[in-house]
């Protein structure tokens, strides 16, 4: 079976094709960073108009590159859910639009459920360069969603059996690098710019701390966030009343690598303590991460120390926004459940894992 996945939640206009919910026959991915980087930051409007632009020529791109036509299309899936709602629009648009025109059955996708699905694409087709993970994940499985806007640790029993199991109270913990990343004067977007700077600072230089919370395995990002504020501050001898769009001018290049290493091993300490003992918890047989988070190499290499099993990474081109999730997740779908409407399919951008699950 083979799907066409879309995606456009945020600033990402995604397209693939995927065979099986395994195999990809084609990967499209239009950024829009350089765009919002000016900006600092995601700019709503400007994601929805960029969309517009792409989406079609996106579409053409994923059937040009797997050297298919829509005759060779059994469905299409689509992400409605959660995001941001211009974004939404569009490619839920697109879907609902070609799902009638070309006669497809259509298939709603979560887009945070679908980030975990990254890790069950295991073949490709010859044209395409990556290195995929051999084995697709095993049920029970502990899946670590780890992005801008989301950060939850949610175990799988089975394809759209799940719990959640916890999650941030705050801020995602991409959004604190992204927050960080401003402080201490790095560009946008934040987690890249802070992975490659902390390779030269020493991440014991400042004592930052983790939340304490009452839930065992939710997480907490913004008290992380202040205390790198006030780090800074204290660094650079102002007070609390000091512009803090200011603080990074003052700061030399020393002082910053080390801010950059000290939060980066700060905030993926609080991931892996949180994922090693929902795992001593639980017993999952696989443990997989997901989401835009999930491409920082100091998250996997301290996963990889701190649990008693192989991890097998998505690559890092699928771990940010793109349609191969949504695809991926769609078959699986696709078995159990029956096609939406395209004409009664509306986008939900708030929606939590917690109203999406279904069992097969």
């Amino acid at each position: 079976m083979r799907i066409l996945g879309i995606e456009s939640s945020c600033d990402e206009t995604a397209v693939a094709v995927v065979e099986d919910g395994k195999k990809l026959l084609s990967n499209v991915v239009r950024s829009q960073i350089d765009i919002h980087a000016v900006y600092g930051g995601v700019v709503p409007e400007i994601a929805a108009r960029s969309h517009i632009e792409v989406i079609n020529p996106a579409i053409d791109q994923a059937l040009k590159e797997g050297n298919l036509t829509w005759d060779d299309i059994d469905a299409i899936a689509v992400t409605y859910a959660p995001g941001l709602l211009g974004s939404l629009l569009i490619g839920t648009l697109a879907a609902r639009t070609l799902a009638i025109l070309k006669k497809k059955p259509l298939y709603p996708i979560h887009h945070v459920e679908a980030h975990v699905y990254a890790n069950f694409i295991t073949e490709k087709a010859d044209s395409i360069d990556l290195t995929l993970a051999k084995h697709q994940p095993k049920f029970p499985m502990l899946a670590l969603i780890v992005s801008g806007g989301h950060s939850q640790l949610v175990l799988f029993r089975d394809h759209g059996d799940y719990e959640l199991l916890g999650m941030t109270q705050d801020d995602a913990v991409g959004e604190a690098f992204d927050k960080v990343a401003k402080i201490i004067g790095l560009p946008y977007p934040g987690g890249p710019s802070i992975a490659a700077l902390a390779h030269k600072g020493d991440p014991k230089a400042y004592t930052l701390p983790k939340a304490k919370l009452s839930g065992a395995y939710d997480f907490s990002f913004s008290g992380l966030k202040t205390a790198v504020l006030r780090a800074v501050q204290r660094e650079v001898g102002v007070d609390t009343s000091f512009p803090s769009y200011e603080l990074a001018e003052r700061l030399n290049d020393a002082q910053r690598a080390n801010f950059a290493a000290s939060f980066q091993h700060t905030a993926v300490e609080t991931l892996v303590d949180k994922t090693a003992r929902a795992f001593k918890d639980h017993s999952p047989a696989s443990v997989v991460i997901a989401g835009g988070v999930a491409a920082n190499q100091e998250l996997r290499r301290q996963l990889q120390e701190r649990l008693p099993l192989h991890i097998e990474y998505a690559p890092i081109q699928l771990c940010t926004d793109n349609g191969a999730m949504v695809a991926s997740l769609a078959y699986y779908y696709a078995q159990a459940q029956a096609a939406t409407d395209p004409l009664s399919l509306q986008v939900t951008p708030s929606l939590s894992m917690r109203s999406t699950a279904w069992k097969v």
